[in-house]
């Protein structure tokens, strides 16, 4: 047998591993499985905007040929105007790269910036993404704590006592997946001035910004810190419900301190020509309509009430606790693991698969391994949803320690 490259042997994906693979089994086999371990929208019924349907139906023949590697200019005028408007300063057309996602645009960072050997603050618990493109460069990712019990705000001392010579850049991801929380701006100040002070890039993962609940204040990275070398990525996946479109972007900011890492990505941006161009017509459509997007985070709204029936059931468990989210549509919650008879997160992931025929991932597919947690995925309508938390709730009844 030829063997895999020795950089895939730490690249996991458990949002589509084994306990994903054993869901697609079952399905084979006429076993309806509710599938909580992606976000993935459009699968739960939520649809296509009208106004991103009209500008990529109406343009297609602006996308036929291969388009500035960077990307449209529409497209990256409309970006380049949503985040002025959002705070970022002293920003200009060629700072901007539209990707094929934030996936590729995170690959393609990683190969720019990293060495063998360099360190990645990453937190924990961390979107997989990350990690993966941090391995797929040779970089090691090392993880700072992200505190349950402080909103999920990232432990300013911990990332202070993670700091080493190897120690290239800090990555934060506001608002966060898997756990829905939005950081303080008094922790994300914190976090830049330890960047300031180790001469560290930032790297904000930004893509949830308009999925943000409850009127809590959200402001970007880079909007804090005009001074910092930052690479801030966005995009239109969840909320304009466009994942398969593979729509992403990213800017550089902070002065003239990236210009060899952005010159490094022109060169891999013009290895793969251009990203999707087709993609990029909906860019200024959907960043000139959010009312859509508004009306799926307010009472009435779809991702408001499937939060809330998802919360409701969760916090009448006995041993479950949570910290509601702010953001997005991921729940992390936790069960006290000395009132159940599961041996680890992933037997306890595994058996609520088999025995009511749920799928969602455990904690150590995002790089958390204190006690037992798991993501849940609040995208079926709230009925679907109350229905799978009692299932949850009956099932933890059938496994509490006697």
């Amino acid at each position: 047998m030829i063997k895999r490259a020795e950089r895939m042997n730490l690249v996991h994906s458990d949002i589509r591993g084994p306990l994903f693979v054993e869901a697609l089994n079952m399905q084979a086999n006429g076993i309806p499985v509710l599938k909580l371990n992606t976000g993935n929208p459009a699968s739960f019924g939520f649809g296509l905007p009208d106004s991103v349907r009209k500008a990529v139906s109406e343009h297609l023949d602006d996308a036929v040929a291969y388009c500035d590697v960077r990307g449209m200019i529409p497209a990256r005028k409309a970006i380049l105007q949503y985040h002025l408007n959002n705070g970022l300063q002293g920003i200009e057309l060629n700072d901007i790269f539209v990707g094929n996602g934030v996936s590729e645009l995170a690959t393609m960072v990683m190969t720019a910036l990293a060495n063998p050997g360099d360190e990645i603050l990453m937190p924990t618990p961390c979107y997989s993404l990350w990690s993966n493109s941090a391995f797929l460069s040779s970089a090691t990712p090392v993880y700072y704590r992200c505190d349950p019990d402080n909103e999920w705000n990232p432990d300013v001392a911990d990332i202070r006592a993670k700091i080493t010579d190897k120690t290239k850049a800090i990555l934060v991801i506001n608002p966060n997946n898997p756990t829905g929380a939005v950081y303080s701006k008094e922790t994300l100040l914190q976090i830049a001035q330890i960047a300031r002070e180790n001469d560290l890039i930032l790297l904000s993962d930004e893509i949830y910004d308009r999925l943000v609940m409850d009127d809590v204040p959200y402001t970007s990275m880079a909007a804090l810190a005009p001074d910092m070398p930052c690479i801030t990525f966005n995009g239109l996946s969840k909320s304009h419900i466009i994942c398969g479109f593979r729509c992403g972007w990213m800017i550089f900011t902070g002065g003239d301190k990236l210009d060899d890492i952005r010159a490094a990505c022109m060169q891999l941006a013009s290895m793969r020509l251009c990203s999707n161009a087709v993609t990029q017509l909906a860019i200024a459509a959907a960043l000139d309509d959010d009312a859509s997007t508004k009306a799926m985070l307010v009472p009435g709204g779809r991702l408001y009430e499937q939060r809330q029936a998802t919360i409701d059931v969760l916090k009448t468990i006995d041993g479950v606790t949570l910290v509601p989210n702010r953001a997005a549509f991921y729940l992390f919650p936790s069960l006290d693991m000395s009132k159940f008879d599961f041996e680890s997160d992933q037997d306890f992931a595994m058996k609520f698969l088999h025995e009511k025929h749920v799928l969602v991932i455990p904690g150590r597919g995002f790089d958390w391994h204190e006690g037992l947690r798991f993501r849940i995925v609040m995208l079926p309508e709230p009925e679907k949803l109350r229905k799978a938390m009692l299932d949850l709730k009956d099932f933890l009844d059938d496994h509490r320690i006697k």
